[in-house]
């Protein structure tokens, strides 16, 4: 009897209900010895068109099955190790994705790893992509791994900064660098990955892996950028077990600590403060001030950085507040806010949470700054004083304290809502069959979009009543044009959907839209991606102007490429109106502030700087001096005869006078040295960059310089007046450690030179 051979699985339904899920293992070799030290579990489906991982996946997550796909895989990583007779010392990698983060079963996975042989050791790699869209959810599941004595890594390292910038809340125990680090040529942004990845392990004792090493110029590029571990072709491709014929070895991990990061997922960030830490009392402008400085400290550290902010109440979270975070949020690489009524994305990119009424953040007033080479958070607490808001006080401490920064970090990023994709629904519906007829019946077609790819007329009631402008673009046929548009995107764009479909995008630009937006959603759809750019566009046949916030979303086809594109349209010309006048109003407080601050440094009179700024600059010199091996001399020139000249010409003439003796002075001078006016007929100079054998000598030939050009005759009007100019010297060091010294030894030796 002959048997017929079962078809292969074609759908993502036969692969779960048949469970043809497998997986092939990659050696993972310690680079010093060539050992191979653990394998990783990639996931493999059965043969035809969904055998590719990313076909696979692909498939799963449009069906709506990722989660089942995902514990299939690592199940059959598992049971599949075993199998092949994988067992300790030897360790298991495997992969979860970042979307079933909070769902991922994983006691299925313990009870077949506690009865492999010897007991076989388990890391859990997880992607960059989980970091941002499932912080809490992350950090839940690292707490669980880390509870059975699993291991943690993090993968594709430097693909995206956001891998740096959650490294020290995860603490993995394994950091896989993304293969671009060991194949492309050295540069800056791999210059800045390393020094963040090699602080992490030095400071923690993780283990670098350098993946996509296939050649010798590959693994002594992995071994210059301090891997320790390797994984490519160049040891092996992926197999059904275990390399034959290789030398086997135990996979060396940092200890275990103390989950510091779980600890505190239910506590309040000032309950992260160590208990010796002293509490100071401020008011409520103070924490202002030191909230700003953190955000400014943030947007430099860049993108590799993390966020983290309460705010009380939403009235808290004020437009100033808006255009700060805006920034925040367009430079660094994530940000979240939190407070009583605030929503779960109170603006485009920030991450919130509908926070319990009991929640102890409602009474705190945090900033949390963390990145690979920084650590900072402001912590306080609401003393709960009646009276006006403004005079509000906190208990509060700034510390710089790294444990005590992650952990409070981590207990903000634990209460954030996941990701909310508002284009959730409508990717459903937006998935008409491959092949797409001609736009001859616009109206028709641009139905036939919801209706005949799902028959959901429910759907499409919603999209129709949400105040939102929808549209779907084809990205397949030329030009791409419009298959589909809501009548909110009728409203905005002024036409109707007969004069909409069939057309380009393009059509709302205006001559003034920004091109640096529109290049960046070229970019975007060229490459599959999302984007979110607000651009300036135009309305209907009269071409009146609005600010169009507009988030695009790609759709994939069952193979995986992208077929359609769905914009989300918002009409935010109000607010970046509103925010436009805030910004114009900031700039014209910081020109009259600018002001204030150069009056408060210079003398009105001779235009130089006073004695305050003089100090500052002197300091900075100074500082300058000790890295440099070198002097600075300071010089206090008193004028004689200066009373005189006064008491008989008259005040403006001594302020003529004044005038003329700064410029012969700073005529004098080098480009780099310093000039002040100290007050009455008093003035300061410092020179700078001195050679400190020689330094003193220097000094007193410039101070005889100086005194001969004052005592130069000044025509003042009709007449001439001649002063003279009696000058102290002092020299740093030897005179003085600081600039009050050194003003004091100079001041000294110019009265006994006039006497």
């Amino acid at each position: 009897m002959t048997t017929t051979p079962a078809a292969p699985a074609t759908t993502i339904d036969d692969v779960l209900r048949d469970g043809t899920v497998r997986s092939v293992f990659q050696p993972i070799v310690e680079l010093d010895t060539g050992r191979v030290v653990a394998y990783e579990a990639l996931a493999r489906g059965p043969q035809g068109p969904l055998e590719r991982p990313d076909s696979l996946f692909a498939a799963a997550r449009e069906a709506g099955r990722l989660a089942e796909l995902d514990a299939a895989c690592r199940t059959a990583a598992l049971t599949g190790a075993l199998a092949a007779g994988l067992q300790a010392p030897l360790t298991l990698f495997v992969n979860v994705e970042p979307e079933v983060l909070d769902r991922a079963p994983l006691e299925d996975l313990l009870a077949i790893a506690q009865s492999a042989p010897g007991g076989l050791r388990v890391v859990l790699e997880i992607t960059e992509r989980a970091l941002a869209t499932r912080p809490a959810e992350l950090l839940r599941t690292v707490e669980r791994v880390r509870s059975v004595g699993w291991g943690v890594a993090v993968d594709d390292v430097g693909a995206e900064a956001m891998s740096l910038a959650f490294m020290p809340l995860l603490r993995p125990d394994v950091v896989k660098l993304d293969l671009r680090l060991v194949q492309e040529r050295p540069g800056p942004a791999i210059a800045e990955i390393m020094n963040a990845v090699n602080a992490h392990a030095e400071r923690t004792g993780s283990v670098v892996l350098a993946e996509g090493i296939e050649d010798e110029a590959h693994l002594a590029m992995a071994r210059a950028l301090g891997a320790t571990l390797g994984q490519g072709w160049f040891f092996g491709r992926p197999g059904p077990g275990p390399v034959e014929g290789a030398v086997h070895g135990s996979l060396v991990l940092p200890s275990q600590l103390p989950d510091t990061v779980s600890e505190d997922a239910d506590v309040s960030p000032f309950a992260c403060l160590p208990i010796d830490v002293p509490l100071r009392e401020a008011p409520k402008a103070l924490l202002i001030e030191l909230s700003k400085q953190l955000e400014r400290e943030a947007l430099r550290l860049g993108a590799a950085s993390v966020v983290a902010a309460t705010f009380q109440e939403a009235r808290h979270f004020t437009p100033a507040t808006t255009l700060r975070y805006r920034d925040l949020v367009e430079r660094t690489g994530f940000v979240c806010a939190l407070g009583e009524d605030l929503p779960v994305e109170p603006l485009p990119g920030l991450r919130g949470a509908a926070l319990d009424p009991a929640d102890p953040v409602r009474g705190e007033w945090d900033v949390t700054v963390l990145g690979p080479h920084f650590a900072a958070a402001l912590l306080a607490r609401d003393l709960g004083d009646d009276g006006p808001d403004a005079r509000r006080r906190f208990a509060y401490a700034l510390t710089y304290d790294r444990d005590t920064v992650v952990r409070a970090t981590a207990a903000l990023l634990a209460r954030v809502a996941p990701r909310q994709d508002p284009l959730t629904a409508a990717r459903a519906v937006a998935l008409p069959p491959p092949a797409v007829p001609a736009l001859a019946a616009a109206d028709r077609f641009d139905a036939g979009v919801l209706a005949s790819a799902t028959g959901d007329t429910l759907v499409h009631g919603a999209l129709a009543a949400t105040p939102s402008g929808v549209s779907i673009v084809d990205v397949r046929l030329p030009d791409q044009p419009l298959v589909y548009v809501n009548p909110a995107f009728e409203r905005l764009a002024g036409l109707p959907r007969s004069e909409l479909l069939g057309r380009n995008c393009r059509f709302l630009q205006t001559p003034d839209t920004d091109p640096a937006a529109v290049a960046a959603v070229r970019r975007a759809v060229d490459a599959g991606e999302e984007c979110r750019v607000t651009v300036l566009n135009q309305r209907g046949p009269l071409g009146t102007t609005w600010w169009n916030e507009l988030h695009l979303a790609p759709v994939s086809g069952p193979d995986g490429a992208v077929t359609h594109y769905i914009g989300v349209q918002v009409d935010v010309t109000a607010r970046v109106e509103a925010e436009r006048a805030l910004v114009q109003e900031r700039d014209r407080t910081r020109s009259y502030l600018a002001r204030i601050e150069e009056l408060a440094y210079t003398d009105p009179l001779t235009g130089l700087p006073n004695r305050r700024r003089l100090a500052e600059q002197v300091d900075t010199a100074l500082w300058d001096a000790r890295a440099r091996d070198e002097a600075v001399a300071l010089l206090f020139v008193d004028l004689v005869g200066f009373k005189g000249v006064n008491d008989r010409c008259g005040h403006a003439a001594g302020d003529e006078l004044l005038v003329a003796v700064a410029d012969r002075l700073r005529g004098r001078l080098r480009r780099h040295d310093l000039l002040a006016r100290l007050g009455g007929d008093e003035f300061l100079v410092a020179l700078t960059g001195l050679p400190q054998p020689t330094a003193a000598t220097e000094a007193r030939r410039v101070a005889d310089e100086l005194a001969a050009g004052v005592a130069r005759p000044v025509a003042l009007g009709e007449q001439e007046v001649v002063v003279r100019a009696s000058v102290g010297v002092s020299v740093w060091p030897e005179d003085g450690a600081d600039f009050p010294a050194l003003l004091h030894s100079a001041d000294m030796r110019m009265y006994a030179t006039r006497v």
